[in-house]
C-alpha cells in the first residue's frame, strides 16, 4: 500500500453484544454481525480499500496496482502473445478507463505504460502514447463498463490454459471448494463463440453474459473474464476463476474413474460467498500477491516507473 494512502483501521474489539426482547418478554443477548474483515482478523483488523487525499495519488495507486496485477498474471502463466488486457476506471473521470498497451509483456508492465481511453468513443485521451491500445480489448471492456457503471471499476480478461480447457464444455463451475464459493451464483457461461472481437456485437454479448451481478464469466472456446470494484479484486478473482477451472478439470477426470464428488450445499456456499466476497475483503485477498510482485521487482517504485511522465488527460 502506498504510504500516501489514508486508511481507517478498525480497532480490535470483542464482539459487540446487545440485549433484545424475546417474544415471550424474556431478555435475550444477541451478537451484532461482524464485517468480513473483522471476522477473519484475530487482533488488529486488517484495513480494506484505502482512501486518498487527492485523485492524483489515487490514480497512481490504482495504476501501480494494475501493473503489479499484470506481473502476477505473468507469474501465473497467463500470457499468450498479445492477448489479454485489464482496464480500470479513472477515479476522477468516470467516463475514462486505463488499459495496457498492445504487445507489452505482462511481466514488464509499469504504471507508466498505461493508456487512457474514453469509454464511450474509444478516443485516446492521455497516458503513454508510444504504443497502441488493444482494439478487441477496448470493445470488450467498454461494453462491460457501460453495462455496469456503478459496481464495476476494473475488468480482467486473458486466455489461460485451464480457462480455455474448461470453457469448451460451456458449463459453470461446481462449488467444489470453500474458495470457489466466491463465485456461488456469481459467474456465468457465455456459450457462444463469435470469433476475435473486431466488432461491437461480440463485446456487447460478453457484457450481456456477465449481466447485472456476476463477478466473472467463462467464455466458450475463448478464455475468462472477471470484474471488481478495484483492480485488486478483479485480479484476485481472475486467478481464483482460473484455478477453479483447473480444479474442475482434475475432479472431472477423477470422477470419470468412478470416484464420487462431494459438492458444497447451496446453503453453505451462500454463507461462504457472503463472508468472503465483500469488496474490502477481496481487495485484501489480493495484497499478498501484489506485495510479492513489488518485492520481486525491487520495490514498489520500480513498478510505478513512468507514472509522472504520462501525457496529461485531454478531456
Amino acid at each position: 500500500m502506498a504510504p500516501s494512502a489514508i486508511t481507517e483501521t478498525v480497532a480490535s474489539v470483542l464482539p459487540v453484544m446487545k440485549k433484545t426482547e424475546a417474544p415471550e418478554g424474556k431478555g435475550q443477548v444477541v451478537a451484532l454481525e461482524k464485517t468480513p474483515l473483522e471476522a477473519i482478523s484475530h487482533g488488529i483488523v486488517m484495513p480494506g480499500i484505502p482512501i486518498f487525499p487527492s485523485f492524483v495519488e489515487e490514480r497512481k495507486h490504482t495504476l501501480v496496482h494494475m501493473a503489479a496485477t499484470f506481473r502476477f498474471f505473468h507469474r501465473c502463466g497467463f500470457t499468450e502473445g498479445m492477448s489479454g488486457h485489464i482496464s480500470v476506471r479513472d477515479p476522477e473521470h468516470q467516463g475514462l478507463i486505463w488499459m495496457n498497451p498492445l504487445g507489452r509483456h505482462f511481466g514488464l508492465i509499469t504504471a507508466g505504460d498505461m493508456i487512457c481511453l474514453e469509454i464511450e468513443t474509444g478516443r485516446i485521451v492521455g497516458g503513454n502514447l508510444t504504443r497502441p491500445a488493444n482494439s478487441a480489448g477496448y470493445l470488450i471492456h467498454s461494453a462491460v463498463h457501460k453495462r455496469r457503471p456503478h459496481d464495476v471499476h476494473a475488468v480482467c480478461h486473458a486466455h489461460t490454459n485451464a480457462g480455455r480447457a474448461w470453457s469448451v464444455f460451456a458449463r459453470p463451475l461446481e462449488m467444489l471448494s470453500q474458495d470457489i464459493c466466491n463465485f456461488h451464483n456469481a459467474h456465468a457461461v457465455y456459450a457462444r463463440y463469435g470469433g476475435i472481437v473486431f466488432g461491437d456485437e461480440e463485446g456487447q454479448a460478453i457484457a450481456d453474459s456477465l449481466g447485472e451481478h456476476n463477478k466473472g464469466a467463462i467464455l466458450m472456446n475463448h478464455g475468462l473474464i472477471t470484474v471488481g470494484e478495484t483492480v485488486d479484486e478483479a485480479g484476485f478473482m481472475f486467478g481464483l476463476l482460473d484455478r477453479g477451472c483447473q480444479m474442475q478439470l482434475q475432479v472431472e477426470a477423477a470422477a470419470a474413474a468412478g470416484i464420487k464428488k462431494n459438492i458444497i450445499s447451496d446453503e453453505e456456499a451462500s454463507y461462504n460467498f457472503k463472508m468472503a466476497s465483500e469488496k474490502n475483503a477481496l481487495y485484501r485477498e489480493a495484497q499478498p500477491d501484489l506485495e510479492y510482485e513489488f518485492e520481486m521487482a525491487g520495490g514498489e517504485e520500480v513498478v510505478a516507473r513512468g507514472f509522472e511522465a504520462l501525457s496529461p488527460l485531454k478531456l
